[in-house]
């Protein structure tokens, strides 16, 4: 008799901890998806097998900047977390950029690009660093002029934009990154759990995903990409100190010139954020704990305790997802007709 009732008592547990687990997931899936099994489709532009080939190759050629020294790669490293773990990144003439730079993991499910949203999307973000001074320092003709000395690249556009009477084009080498980017999917717990495998996250990142939610982290980092929408200002209750919040930079401000926009950012998307130290624009923070907790009072004015940090953090870890597996492209030789590099830095 007594072994019955506690036969009953354990099954009676079991059952409530699985419907516990089923209501944690019932209530994640109104505010997240899972990364789609396929390459998500990319708005007026084809993603096809000759446009991501040749999109890897530009990612990764540093011909694209005047030095011949910077790349996509260079402030996007695909073996570090789709970012370069600086505070801001460097570029042309070694200059420091003004903000971090974001992952390119999982880029392509953002509204917009940049920590401002200045980028509707990916072709567009790829245009701006290229031409920024600060960082590759070229220009859309010198960019054409390059490309058009290969006869490797030119056959490439070509075939990856074919019936265009001129394929190489700024316009298509921007295409043909973000056709690129759109397979840099990484697939994590998180989407196994969302989808069902009741194992795939620890009791702790399930502890941290629920108070994720009670907390109202999700009212801002939510959808497939666990943010990467919507514009927010930093320091909704108490803003950060100017170490973590630079008073010079007024974020979205710079886009829209509107004074509700000062200090209001692109809610920064959560995957692989364990790999992505430094955090915030400013890249001033290197600890996930010590973000995490910053977050909580300066959006939330929530002070969380030691444990609950900690049970946070584990959710986060359950988004690093499978990094790509990216072979390093053999890229086009040089002719006589190719620009040289310049290391000359305008102001």
């Amino acid at each position: 008799m007594i072994r019955r009732v506690l036969m009953m008592a354990t099954a009676l547990g079991c059952l409530t901890g699985a419907a516990q687990a089923d209501a944690l997931r019932d209530a994640a899936l109104q505010m997240f998806k899972p990364l789609p099994s396929t390459v998500p489709a990319v708005k007026d532009n084809p993603v096809t097998p000759e446009k991501v080939e040749l999109g890897k190759a530009l990612f990764f050629d540093p011909r694209l900047s005047a030095s011949g020294v910077f790349s996509c790669y260079s402030c996007h490293n695909l073996a570090t977390g789709g970012d370069d773990n600086m505070e801001t990144s460097v570029g042309h003439g070694w200059q420091k950029g003004p903000r971090n730079a974001p992952t390119a993991l999982n880029a392509v499910l953002n509204e917009a690009q940049f920590w401002d949203g200045r980028a509707e999307d990916l072709a567009a973000q790829a245009k701006g660093p290229i031409q920024a001074g600060v960082e590759m320092a070229n220009t859309p003709e010198q960019v054409v002029l390059t490309l058009n000395s290969m006869p490797a690249y030119v056959a490439a556009f070509k075939a990856s934009f074919p019936g265009e009477g001129e394929p190489v084009s700024f316009d298509n080498m921007a295409k043909a990154i973000e056709a690129f980017e759109a397979t840099l999917i990484t697939p994590a717990p998180f989407d196994a759990w969302l989808n069902g495998d009741d194992a795939a996250l620890s009791d702790q990142a399930k502890a941290g995903l629920q108070l994720f939610i009670d907390k109202g982290c999700s009212s801002c980092h939510s959808g497939v990409n666990v943010g990467g929408h919507g514009y927010y200002p930093f320091g909704l209750v108490e803003k950060p100190g100017a170490d973590v919040l630079p008073p010079g930079d007024k974020g979205r401000f710079a886009v829209t010139e509107t004074a509700d926009d000062a200090y209001v950012f692109r809610a920064a998307p959560l995957r692989n954020i364990a790999l992505t130290a430094p955090y915030f624009h400013s890249g001033k923070v290197w600890n996930l704990s010590v973000a995490v907790e910053i977050m909580a009072e300066s959006q939330l004015g929530e002070s969380l305790k030691p444990e609950e940090t900690a049970q946070m953090v584990a959710f986060l870890d359950s988004l690093t997802g499978k990094l790509p597996e990216i072979t390093v492209p053999v890229l086009p030789p040089e002719t006589e007709a190719t620009p040289r590099p310049t290391s000359e830095v305008t102001r």
